[in-house]
């Protein structure tokens, strides 16, 4: 991958794409751009499989203290429209945090956040869709939408209850109060607190637990397994999912090599790549676009 775009640095080692939100004098509040930008580069993470797990961190004291409110920033008001109709097929006229949140969803690699301080509004909910949250002790989150006058964005309103439950999402969101690292923890927003050195040194090694023992496509299929099951109406549809590709992934060369590397007692080298071996029934569901009927 080419240099960042303005306001990101990006870092490839070890098969682990590091993402640095930079823009620390404001406290690295999202831009519509910003989120363009980012979108951006997990399309292009997608089609390398030199990077196998993700990680997504803040510069300087803050992860990210939400979309810039500033009156030289974007704002979080959309596009006005010239005459009184709003053109949803224009992303430019959607919530931005939710275009940021909806492509992570769809990653075929996993996304490991970073909270290494603060974190606001869409700094926390664009990272609802990240497989681990992992967070400096000192940290903080607000979901202050409602203090706003405003309302929850990124898709949250649909992932926050699935990860902390109904109760805890209605207090978060409904009093927009400011709760501390360890109340994240204990409702199971994050997996972990380290203290603030040792943030990324735990998720670069939980990166590569993944990176350097599991098969990248079947960690693809895996994930979308997982995301997807929470939208199923009955378990058949995952008895379905999960034939179809324990059948396939049974006749790649990965499974020959883990089970190769397992009795030689040796790391594994897997063959197959995300960007060419995918099973030919992937993707299983019909895309959804916003403009679809209910």
């Amino acid at each position: 991958m080419n240099a960042a775009p303005e306001h990101f640095r990006f870092d490839l080692r070890d098969h682990v794409a590091t993402i640095l939100i930079d823009r620390p004098d404001r406290l690295n509040a999202f831009t519509r751009s910003m989120a363009r930008d980012l979108v951006g580069m997990f399309d292009r993470i997608d089609a390398d499989d030199d990077i196998r797990v993700v990680i997504m961190t803040g510069a300087g004291r803050a992860f990210c203290a939400g979309a810039d409110l500033s009156p030289t920033g974007s704002s979080l008001s959309m596009r006005q429209p010239d005459a009184g109709k709003v053109d949803w097929s224009d992303p430019e006229n959607r919530d931005f945090g939710g275009l940021i949140s909806l492509r992570i969803y769809d990653c075929l690699k996993p996304v490991i956040v970073a909270f290494n301080g603060p974190a606001a509004g869409m700094g926390v909910t664009m990272a609802l869709a990240a497989d681990f949250r992992l967070a400096a002790q000192d940290a903080k989150f607000a979901l202050p939408f409602t203090r706003r006058g405003i309302v929850p964005e990124s898709a949250s309103s649909w992932f926050l209850p699935r990860i902390v439950g109904l109760p805890t999402a209605l207090e978060w969101m409904l009093t927009g109060a400011t709760f501390p690292a360890s109340e994240a923890l204990a409702k199971g927003l994050v997996r972990s607190l380290h203290p603030a050195d040792e943030l990324i040194p735990a998720a670069r090694a939980l990166a590569a637990t993944i990176s350097a023992n599991a098969a990248p496509v079947s960690v693809a299929l895996t994930r979308q397994m997982l995301w997807q099951s929470m939208g199923m109406l009955h378990p058949m549809e995952a008895h379905r999912i999960e034939s179809r590709a324990v059948h396939a992934r049974a006749r790649a060369g990965d499974m020959a090599e883990g089970v190769d590397s397992f009795l030689a007692k040796r790391m594994p080298d897997f063959p197959d790549r995300v960007s060419r071996d995918m099973p030919d029934f992937f993707p299983w569901s019909q895309p959804v676009h916003f403009c679809d009927p209910a």
